[in-house]
């Protein structure tokens, strides 16, 4: 029996309220090897929209699953249609002053590594080096039959070449990349193959209902093996892929603290959760400890 992924969480208990205090956040990132696990929360001020937040894409848009994207060529010509035309604004997405101020703090050696949830690319965008994309990057795009790996800027062009004339208006943009738009919009869109070998083209992102990779998820645990304590960045840590390094911490002892303005699946095994902003609080905690702020980049 196919089951649906978890994409919703309701608090079954009694949460620690949040907090403004930044205090024990910026004693931990000042103590150095600091693990930084972010959501999509990090990019809501890049005009990237989150899931779960208030307004949130969950409330008026699923998610295209791994099973249905395989499942059947009408589900993966909606899912181009939508994703071709979201990425005209997405790829456009430039990082804000949170992804600076992470940045930074990586340039000052403060972090033991970033692990982002999201496929966005622009924590690389804002200069921090060595992250890991948990679930992938829309950046690339791989052939399920060869796993030849293309960037998106070529298929992009291929889509183009294809569907000219191709210019409905969407009701919005998911963090995913995914636009809002009714069948009719997606219409006859055409789907173009491998150009090497004619196989299922697929980003490369790991979808709701798909597994991260097993070596992905140990080097991710490596990384928290090696940290002092973990600092999560906007994310309701609803999805097991995110909450497991949480828990890993918690049960090695490790601090964590939490950056996001609602509760979070994580909070019981929390320190804190600062209820702030996040570009004000992470922009707050580099002037604290007197890190040097870039301007976020605009390549």
């Amino acid at each position: 029996m196919r089951t649906r992924p978890t994409l919703s969480w309701t608090p079954t208990e009694d949460l620690p309220p949040g907090t403004t205090d930044l205090g024990p956040v910026a004693d931990a990132l000042g103590a150095g090897r600091v693990l930084v696990l972010s959501g999509a929360g990090i990019s809501t001020e890049s005009g990237i929209p989150d899931y779960r937040g208030e307004g949130g894409s969950l409330s008026r848009h699923t998610p295209m699953t791994y099973q249905d994207f395989i499942g059947g060529v009408q589900a993966r010509r909606r899912y181009w249609a939508r994703s071709h035309l979201g990425w005209r604004t997405f790829g456009r997405a430039r990082p804000n002053a949170g992804h600076g101020a992470v940045a930074a703090f990586g340039r000052s050696g403060l972090l033991a590594g970033v692990i982002t949830q999201n496929v966005d690319g622009l924590h690389q965008a804002a200069g921090t080096e060595r992250v890991v994309e948990l679930h992938g990057s829309l950046g690339r795009v791989v052939c399920l039959s060869c796993q030849a790996v293309i960037t998106r800027h070529e298929l992009a062009g291929r889509l183009e070449q294809a569907n000219r004339g191709f210019e409905p208006v969407a009701a919005g943009i998911n963090p995913d990349g995914d636009a809002d738009l009714t069948d009719e919009q997606v219409g006859d869109f055409q789907v173009v193959p491998c150009a090497a070998c004619g196989g299922i083209l697929k980003p490369d992102v790991v979808f709701f209902g798909e597994s991260v990779p097993p070596q992905r998820v140990e080097h991710c645990r490596t990384l928290v093996r090696e940290a002092s304590s973990v600092l999560v960045l906007g994310s309701s840590l609803t999805v097991m892929s995110g909450l497991r390094f949480v828990r890993q911490a918690a049960e090695a002892g490790k601090p964590v603290f939490i950056i996001n303005r609602d509760p979070t699946r994580g909070d019981r095994h929390a320190v804190s959760r600062v209820a702030l902003p996040l570009g004000l609080a992470l922009t707050g905690l580099a002037d604290r400890l007197d890190v040097p702020l870039d301007t976020p980049s605009a390549s």
